[in-house]
């Protein structure tokens, strides 16, 4: 019977790279004291020491390392590549890190022979969790030699064998189980991603924003393409290149990849499905039919096949683009950025609007397993596991049918609209035209096709429902809160006693300028000025409230204030600087000219303020059951002042004399203001623009669908102005909201 001795260590290494790089670093020119203090200068280090090496190599990635300090039998059995490559595709593949080791025990295995076996246990990160086992390595002790010296004992070994003597060290008897205990030679160690569902983007009515969608992937079988040669036919190649608008180039070096052979399917570009339905109709879609022939043309190359693929797909494209947004392919920037996040190399990322804003709750996380399989493939054992977990569905407010029906009126126009509804803060619509197509950023957009978008006069890429712009007289409802509330004004107070026509100003501080209105009216009280929009009415009203007053009732109504809203929209201002400077700026402000800046989305929710009776609601875009109305300005007005306000925006459009007129309807009550704001250089400018705006909303607290609306038109000067705007409005209204409602 063979006799055993044991020593029993218990030793944990902990291995961290950069402790150990300004280890190793530190040891370098004295060769590896750390390793080698315990033991006199006369014996090997011991099985146990060796092995606390061998896994700091393996922490540096040093795999040339680990195997110069195998055993003879071992590098026999085992070349110096194929081994490198085992240990990196396998410790990398899996990303291996914060490897920590623990020592159990040293015993004798076989004395005569010089065989110590080493317990230890391991536990390691990966890429799909935690790895933890118990493992037993062998080191035989070897007589040394200049070729298998380690690097780290290798001159003091040369040292010693110049001097007559014959060193032995204790070298590591591989396998590939010291990898893993399971691990056989000819098995492999597999990483299978669970790639999550990314979660759709519903509207109010469960129907799709922003999903699951087909395309048609445009292929190439290298097997059955024409042939010159060795080279593919250049005439197909330029051909393919004509009608795909990518380069030739670009297609040999999908075709030189080092994975592709005879039979693979070589993507090359992604096409919208043709539409069979829509072909068959009476009036198919010009796009469709041209795709169709496309598809129908690349098919008599040889070589091509067309096949349905999975993606993004967004069915309103550009009626709902800036809203909803669009997903591209991670790029090494964004993995950079993300590390840790779960995105792998063919990951998708939102670039913008919701699927941006909701990156983190649309992409879910990608499951993993990493396991020991046989050569024939079968599962032997999983090592570690993520579940996958999808990505949730976001559901908006958002009606679709209003987005639609708001896009397809506006498309025309440059413009933006917001429309909310008034008691509950709810987001129904936000459009934004001209637009673009998300889908074409799924597809893949050519060099040409982007530059196109960027150099459109009319900034199809520009979301308008972001920005501020004048607000001209759809800021007069503004104004008369504050007024109001304030105790400045009064409903019935006439300022038509100074007036001088159409014309006026202060006084003669003012020099040249004027304050202008477009109609005479009497009297010139509060309702009679929304009813004519009276800009002088509303310059008056803005002196009498005075600087201070005036100032801090928009202070309290959110200017200079970051909106509450999910998306980040530019703050509203009334002055370039801290506050307004002048006389003329301020009665300019009343009427919403001067420097007044209001983002669109602002303005909606201040309009709420009305049939709130002083409240101010916070608009939201995600959707509840049960709609849950957020007051965001408490007391923004005296109820008092709302009700009298929105009498007088019911006044301008159902008085004949409105600028509001062409929305009344019979049915329903509405109020609402118009506006239009100059966009000029100076006060003699003649060539500069005009901004048309109409707020409108439905009055009656019973209606079935209440909505509120505020439109902005720009270039309206030769267009017809804001009546532009309202005959636009009343359109999308009559559509929405149908007579008998």
């Amino acid at each position: 019977m063979r006799s055993r001795r044991k020593r029993k260590k218990s030793r944990a290494v902990i291995i961290l790279p950069a402790v150990l790089a300004c280890l190793l670093a530190a040891a370098a020119g004295t060769g590896f004291l750390w390793f080698s203090k315990s033991r006199d200068s006369s014996g090997p280090a011991a099985p146990d020491e060796r092995f606390m090496e061998y896994t700091g190599y393996l922490s540096q990635g040093n795999y040339e390392a680990m195997y110069q300090m195998l055993d003879s039998e071992s590098r026999m059995n085992i070349s110096r590549e194929d081994f490198v490559t085992r240990n990196k595709n396998i410790y990398e593949g899996i990303g291996a890190s914060s490897i920590q080791v623990e020592i159990t025990g040293v015993e004798e295995k076989n004395q005569e022979q010089g065989i110590q076996t080493v317990s230890y246990e391991t536990s390691m990160e990966s890429s799909a969790g935690a790895i933890h086992f118990f493992n037993q390595v062998d080191f035989k002790l070897e007589a040394s030699s200049v070729e298998n010296g380690t690097g780290s004992h290798g001159e003091e070994k040369n040292k010693r064998k110049k001097d007559g003597k014959e060193t032995k060290d204790y070298r590591l008897v591989w396998s590939d189980r010291v990898i893993f205990p399971n691990l056989s030679w000819n098995d492999k160690v597999r990483v299978v991603a669970d790639k999550a569902i990314r979660g759709s983007i519903l509207d109010r009515n469960g129907i799709m924003l922003a999903g699951k969608g087909s395309a048609s992937m445009v292929g190439l079988v290298p097997g059955k393409m024409s042939r010159v040669g060795d080279s593919y036919s250049e005439d197909d190649l330029s051909r393919l290149s004509e009608l795909l608008g990518i380069s030739a180039d670009s297609i040999r070096k999908k075709l030189s990849a080092g994975w592709v052979k005879d039979d693979s399917l070589v993507p090359v570009k992604t096409l919208k499905k043709v539409d069979e339905l829509n072909l068959k109709s009476a009036l198919p879609e010009e796009e469709n039919v041209q795709n169709r022939a496309l598809q129908d043309q690349l098919l008599t190359i040889p070589g091509v096949m067309i096949t349905d693929t999975p993606v993004r797909y967004y069915p309103l494209g550009g009626k709902a683009a800036h809203l909803v947004g669009y997903v591209q392919n991670v790029t090494a920037e964004d993995l950079e950025e993300h590390k840790g996040e779960g995105y792998l190399s063919d990951s998708v990322i939102g670039r913008s609007g919701m699927e941006g804003l909701f990156e983190k709750e649309l992409k879910g996380q990608n499951g993993r397993i990493i396991s020991i399989v046989t050569s024939q493939g079968e599962e032997k054992q999983v090592l570690a596991a993520i579940p996958r977990i999808d990505g949730q569905d976001i559901t908006l407010t958002i009606d679709s049918s209003l987005q639609e029906l708001v896009y397809d009126t506006f498309q025309d126009s440059k413009s933006c609209t917001v429309a909310m509804n008034p008691y509950t803060g709810e987001v129904l619509a936000l459009v934004n035209t001209p637009s673009y197509d998300n889908n074409d950023f799924i597809l893949g957009m050519s060099e040409a096709a982007w530059a196109a978008l960027n150099e459109d006069e009319r900034k199809p890429m520009l979301n308008r429902f972001r920005q501020r712009f004048a607000p001209g007289s759809s800021f007069k409802p503004i104004t008369g809160v504050i007024g109001l509330t304030s105790g400045a004004l009064t409903p019935d107070e006439d300022f038509g006693e100074a007036a001088a026509g159409l014309s006026w100003q202060k006084d003669a501080g003012w020099g040249g300028y004027y304050v202008t209105t477009l109609h005479g009216y009497s009297p010139v009280n509060l309702k009679n000025a929304y009813i004519y929009s009276d800009n002088i009415y509303f310059a008056k009203a803005a002196l009498k409230i005075g600087y201070d007053n005036f100032m801090a009732g928009l202070d309290r109504l959110g200017f200079n204030r970051k909106l509450p809203f999910e998306i980040s929209v530019a703050e509203s201002q009334y002055s370039n600087t801290e506050r307004i400077e002048t006389e003329i700026q301020l009665a300019d402000s009343g009427y919403g000219q001067g420097q007044m800046l209001v983002n669109p989305i602002h303005l909606a929710s201040l309009y709420t303020m009305y049939p709130n009776r002083g409240k101010v609601l916070k608009p939201y875009l995600v959707y509840k059951d049960t709609p849950e109305p957020e007051v965001w300005i408490e007391d923004a007005c005296t109820p008092e002042a709302a009700e009298t306000v929105e009498d007088g925006m019911k006044a301008v459009i159902h008085s004949e004399h409105g600028t509001g007129h062409a929305a009344m309807r019979s049915d329903i009550t509405l109020a609402g203001k118009t506006g239009t704001a100059e966009i000029k250089a100076s006060k003699e400018d003649t060539s500069g623009t005009e901004l048309g705006w109409f707020a409108v909303y439905t009055a009656d607290g019973n209606i079935q669908n209440p909505v509120l609306m505020v439109s902005m038109v720009e270039d309206v000067k030769n267009a017809g102005g804001s009546g532009l705007v309202v005959r636009k409005s009343r359109d999308v209204l009559a559509a929405y909201i149908p007579s008998g409602q």
